[in-house]
């Protein structure tokens, strides 16, 4: 940290590396983040053009601009579609956009055998991400992660609802700028919880490109 500040009080380039390796540092410590650093941008996007311009004009919504002025910051968006129609290509899009870091957050990585880990893994999760925010929190196929909740009590003595439900209440009340990107490819196996109004600013459907749209991607 006294490496990065110049004897002028601002940042060179050397000193963002410094300070991007040093969030990179304290993801890794983690075990349940991982971090991306993908080159992809809304170009390589084929389509979704109602999606592209929903995120295009919100690009600078985590700004100390709009901070100032009290906008408040996007919550996040939940992405639904077929397998391989570039749900994980918008996530990382979205990052390059709005020049913000990704992590990916699996949520079976959670779960613990030991009684209460799970839900403090969960704890540590948010806290990381919050700790580097402004940030991007791409949450993988969430249906799979949360697929147990309904049965829960039945199968893991309630661990799986516990979580799901601590998941739900920061997604509804945080005031930290970290922005959710979730993805689900089985819509029937979201918890109803997940996509009541509140949680999400935005849901989006990801269909398959169309003919139109996949000769726009072979350009």
């Amino acid at each position: 940290a006294k490496a990065v500040i110049q004897a002028d009080g601002r940042l060179d380039d050397s000193s963002i590396d410094a300070v991007s390796a040093e969030k990179e540092q304290i993801i890794r410590k983690s075990g349940l983040l991982e971090f991306y650093a993908g080159r992809e941008g809304l170009q390589d996007v084929g389509g979704q053009q109602l999606l592209k311009e929903w995120l295009r004009k919100r690009t600078r919504a985590f700004s100390d601009e709009a901070r100032a002025f009290g906008l408040p910051a996007p919550k996040g968006i939940l992405l639904v579609g077929v397998q391989g129609s570039g749900k994980s290509l918008v996530a990382k899009a979205v990052a390059n956009l709005w020049k913000l870091p990704l992590l990916r957050l699996d949520v079976g990585r959670l779960f613990a055998s030991l009684v209460g880990s799970s839900e403090q893994n969960l704890r540590t999760a948010i806290r990381t991400a919050e700790s580097i925010a402004p940030v991007v929190l791409w949450v993988d196929e969430i249906e799979k992660g949360f697929a147990g909740v309904v049965s829960s009590n039945a199968r893991d003595a309630g661990t799986s609802a516990r979580v799901f439900g601590s998941f739900i209440t920061w997604l509804q009340e945080k005031q930290t700028p970290v922005f959710v990107i979730a993805t689900a490819n089985d819509v029937t196996q979201l918890p109803p919880e997940l996509v009541r109004k509140g949680r999400f600013d935005e849901i989006f459907f990801v269909d398959l490109p169309n003919l139109s749209e996949r000769a726009d991607i072979w350009r």
